[in-house]
């Protein structure tokens, strides 16, 4: 069976950026924006060009600074919010405006005291208008998560109808289980007049922790297209990370699915996202978190040792990691110990690292973590140890 390419649009510009205390100037958003072209994404959507001078000025800058992925922007189902956001766009080589409104009945009613007929009206004027602009135009139905599935396929209807080229299908509160909402993509692949002229998107907040399994759920179910950012980040818990869904389209090739990412570059993106934006990447974060690839307990120490699979299903090379880490702690073992080490350049006999065990062992419980400086300093401490055991028996050896 061939293989289905999956886009990947990367939002980290627009709704990256809207975590509180996240705020990008113009020089960093471009010098990502580059960075997020080298990495090889589909889609970068630059930013939301009404909301202030600064994001349409980024915008404009992007635009001028990148040549192959689409750049896209985002509007409210507003003239003028579409009118700004294709004059932001003019320089781009390819366009994208991304337009839409809130779907569901919590939005129709409180959002916008409204009805559903009245919501169908703007989503269809706001894609005609978007036309005018840009021949790519993507409606997203904000919160089509909680929205009635029958309504929803009326609205895709009528965007299709009218000239959408892209439909974003965002759990915007991530409130859907993965089932679920794979069931809505499903529903509306089988049940949307025209479904199959457009690419079907997944945008899915991690509220809930399920972002990267409700993507998933989505692409296995039809979609083409993953919205998606560095880290994780954006409102409140986060959007889908861009490295957990394309790690494990990657690493799962039964799904015959695959990217155009470079993922050589993921750690070195991530890095760079977290630099600018101020936003430290947690620790046990899968791929990008500075645990991800790292072991001190000693069991999975020594099958690290003997063969990296025994503990790791992705080689750290794959994404832009030299090395597993080793981290030698009270949990560690003899055989941790040894190859840390042999790292050092000092290769023990039994003997031997039984003696530095021991002293390695005392330090080890009163510390978090074992430096190699601290190894040297319990080498020490065995020579001394050895030297008046020398004296006595004959028999311990450091070599």
């Amino acid at each position: 069976m061939e293989k289905k390419r999956i886009q990947i649009f990367d939002t980290t510009l627009r709704d990256g950026e809207q975590v509180p205390g996240c705020k990008l100037n113009t020089k960093e958003k471009v010098r990502i924006a580059k960075q997020l072209e080298a990495l090889g994404v589909d889609v970068i959507e630059a930013g939301f060009p009404t909301s202030s001078p600064g994001d349409y000025k980024s915008v404009q800058e992007i635009c001028k600074s990148i040549s192959k992925p689409i750049i896209c922007a985002l509007s409210r189902a507003i003239e003028k919010d579409i009118e700004i956001a294709g004059n932001a766009l003019k320089d781009a080589k390819m366009a994208r405006i991304h337009t839409g409104i809130g779907t569901s009945d919590c939005h129709i009613r409180y959002k916008f005291n409204s009805t559903p007929e009245k919501i169908i009206e703007k989503a269809k004027l706001s894609v005609q208008y978007a036309k005018k602009f840009v021949e790519d135009v993507e409606f997203y139905a904000e919160d089509a998560g909680r929205t009635n599935n029958e309504f929803l396929a009326k609205v895709c209807e009528t965007v299709i109808k009218y000239g959408a080229t892209v439909i974003n299908i965002p759990d915007t509160t991530g409130y859907c289980l993965p089932e679920e909402y794979g069931r809505k993509i499903r529903f509306l692949k089988e049940n949307v007049k025209g479904i199959h002229k457009i690419i079907l998107s997944t945008h899915c907040h991690n509220d809930l922790g399920l972002a990267t399994a409700n993507s998933l759920s989505g692409i296995m179910n039809g979609a083409q297209q993953v919205e998606c950012t560095i880290n994780g980040i954006g409102e409140r818990a986060g959007n889908t990370s861009l490295e957990e869904i394309v790690m494990i389209i990657r690493q799962n090739s039964h799904l015959n699915l695959f990217t155009n990412i470079k993922t050589k570059l993921i750690s070195e993106t991530s890095y760079l996202v977290s630099e600018c934006t101020g936003m430290k990447v947690q620790a046990n974060k899968a791929i990008v978190g500075v645990n991800a690839f790292s072991h001190s307990s000693g069991i999975h120490q020594d099958g690290i040792i003997k063969k990296r699979e025994t503990y790791e299903i992705i080689n750290p090379e794959d994404v832009g990691i030299d090395q597993s880490s080793i981290i030698l702690t009270a949990r560690s073992g003899r055989a941790a110990l040894a190859y840390r080490y042999k790292k050092l350049g000092y290769s023990l006999n039994k003997n031997s690292l039984d003696l530095v065990y021991s002293i390695f062992l005392s330090y080890a419980d009163r510390k978090k973590e074992i430096a190699d400086k601290e190894l040297k300093i319990i080498l020490e401490k065995a020579n001394i140890k050895k030297k008046r055991m020398l004296h006595n028996s004959g028999r311990i050896n450091v070599v």
